[in-house]
């Protein structure tokens, strides 16, 4: 037994000195740059990162706060959403700290706003230089504008000296640097999901239609809006190209759209961003959408969550919610 005993305390100890050295070898791998560079490739490839603690780093999610202190909590985690700009959320603290800095990154892109004002040629100018109208119904359409002190030079050439309102759109659609869209195949109940009714209403904004599943067209009957064209576009990840819309066509199409039916929207004002985060984080956590994103549209903060994956630029009304938020300090 003695003999037994001497053995397995001499193979004990080798084994302790094999492990010793195996540590030694990785902490120096750690310590020393350019050390360690395949094993750390070997990690990645089998979706560890180098420095997680082996198999398990497979079982834990990744948490879309940077600051997230729940470490191994991950692992016995359940749930499934909510998701926030792309980032899964373990805990309401950390979707909160998530839209505190989305809301941030909103507010301040407002404030620094200082687009150079545009100096745009006249609308008579221009359809006088294409030779639509001639410089005597420019000059009484003007005067006839001057003397009523309301509505557009446009609107005047059409009704005193006839000219075609297409034409009227055309000069915009250059005065613009933007197409004049057709109308054909618009249907407000697929469109509606696109945008909020109040943005719609409030801005002027008509959705067309989605060419090839992946552009979606916006109508506007005077000039583009270039706020809320980047904001769907950032909102929808999709490409958005903006144009005019004759007006004898647009407004009945406008209206048939304000009678579409909507995505649920809910209005919300606070006095300041800390509320305004409490309002939206408790709107993520309640949905659980699968997707969901917080964008600006001139004074407001437009949040949209979906049920699921977002496919289509336009669900299916059910498919969707929306919160509209203002600052009421801003």
């Amino acid at each position: 037994m003695p003999l037994l005993e001497d053995e397995f305390n001499r193979a004990e100890g080798q084994s302790s000195k094999r492990r010793s050295a195996s540590w030694e070898t990785l902490l120096n791998e750690e310590r020393e740059p350019g050390k360690g560079d395949k094993r750390s490739a070997g990690m990645r490839r089998q979706g560890m990162q180098p420095g997680s603690r082996g198999v398990f780093s497979g079982l834990v999610s990744t948490c879309c706060n940077p600051g997230c202190e729940s470490g191994w909590l991950h692992l016995w985690r359940s749930r499934s959403g909510p998701v926030f700009e792309g980032g899964w959320g373990c805990s309401a603290r950390c979707i909160s700290a998530s839209i505190e800095a989305a809301v941030r990154r909103e507010t301040e892109g407002k404030r620094t706003d200082s687009a150079p004002h545009r100096h745009r040629l006249p609308l008579g100018l221009v359809m006088l230089e294409q030779g639509w109208i001639t410089s005597e119904q420019l000059r009484k359409a003007l005067s006839a504008q001057r003397a009523a002190g309301q509505g557009r030079v446009g609107d005047w050439l059409v009704r005193e000296h006839g000219v075609a309102e297409h034409l009227v759109t055309r000069a915009l659609g250059l005065q613009w640097s933007c197409p004049v869209l057709p109308l054909e195949h618009h249907d407000p109940r697929t469109m509606a999901s696109v945008l909020p009714r109040l943005f719609i209403e409030a801005f002027g904004a008509l959705p067309l239609r989605v060419a090839a599943g992946q552009i979606l067209y916006l109508g506007f009957e005077e000039r583009p809006d270039p706020v809320v064209t980047l904001a769907v576009e950032r909102m929808l990840g999709f490409r958005v190209e903006a144009g005019l819309v004759r007006g004898a066509q647009f407004r009945p199409a406008f209206e048939r759209m304000l009678s579409a039916s909507y995505p649920r929207t809910e209005l919300v004002e606070a006095a300041s961003e800390s509320p305004l985060v409490r309002v939206l984080t408790k709107a993520v956590e309640r949905y659980k959408p699968a997707e969901s994103r917080l964008v600006r549209v001139h004074d407001c903060l437009w949040l949209r969550m979906w049920k699921s994956p977002q496919s289509t630029v336009a669900p299916a009304i059910t498919e969707a919610e929306d919160v509209i938020c203002s600052l009421a300090a801003s």
